[in-house]
């Protein structure tokens, strides 16, 4: 039997190791553990350098490759890095322990594909995840702004269904109602709704919102939620990039929620 390699990207320590049950004894019992296998040293250095998003996609596409013909050369639109169409694709999260509790907000930002920046803050000693979130896709429509000023299109993306449908679905009829719900009940975070939505009213022709599944090993998605862990931990109460660094492997073994 030829030797694999295995890569863990999270686990109670990271790297590449050539022994199973080694393997095994660092990532049990952990449910946020990332590994994966290898037939040479050289695939499993390579995998190393990315994220395990990355690796997943890719050993997704061969699968898919080996299973169907190929209809034709792949261009640079099909790598298995392109996770959207759009210029710009800006992912938002948000975060709370316990909830309702303490809060943040992250996002991250890619251009043509590229990580370009991560910003966190937004801190409330008394949030919940929907007031985190609903932050989070206000920021992302503002930032969404001065990208589409640029002549760039862009493309918001958030894991929180209720957010989305509270700007996109629901805040006209609320509106309509005098900004009630059914039989005059208060909404919730209506300040942040009623911004979102007036925004959303101004670029939704422009833009496109997505919903997508939170810890799914989405790479933006991820990026967000430590952004939004890193600002509740460390209490940022106003929105910045952050500065340290950029290795995304090094962004995703932080504490995540």
């Amino acid at each position: 039997m030829s030797k694999k390699y295995y890569v863990i990207w999270k686990g109670e320590k990271t790297g590449i190791f050539d022994s199973w049950p080694q393997v095994k004894e660092l990532i049990d019992g952990r449910s946020d553990a990332q590994y994966m296998g290898f037939s040479s040293k050289e695939l499993a250095q390579a995998a190393f350098k990315e994220s395990y998003t990355r690796a997943l996609m890719k050993r997704s596409l061969e699968k898919e490759g080996k299973s169907k013909p190929p209809a034709s050369t792949p261009n640079s639109s099909q790598k298995a890095t392109r996770a959207t169409s759009s210029d710009i694709a800006i992912y938002s999260d948000g975060a709370c322990s316990p909830n309702p509790g303490q809060a943040g907000t992250g996002l991250a930002v890619y251009n043509k594909n590229q990580l370009e920046q991560l910003l966190f803050g937004l801190y409330e000693s008394q949030g919940t995840n929907n007031s985190a979130e609903l932050y989070g896709l206000l920021e992302a429509l503002k930032l969404a702004q001065t990208y589409l000023e640029k002549g760039l299109s862009v493309q918001v993306l958030s894991d929180s269904k209720y957010s989305i449908d509270c700007i996109t679905k629901w805040a006209t009829g609320w509106k309509n109602k005098g900004w009630t719900r059914g039989k005059g009940e208060p909404i919730k975070n209506l300040e942040t709704i009623k911004q979102a939505y007036s925004l959303y009213q101004e670029l939704k022709t422009h833009i496109t919102i997505t919903h997508v599944k939170g810890h799914a090993n989405i790479e933006g998605n991820e990026l967000a939620d430590r952004m939004a862990v890193y600002a509740r931990m460390t209490k940022q109460t106003r929105l910045i990039a952050y500065q340290e660094t950029m290795d995304i492997n090094t962004i995703l073994a932080m504490p995540s929620g």
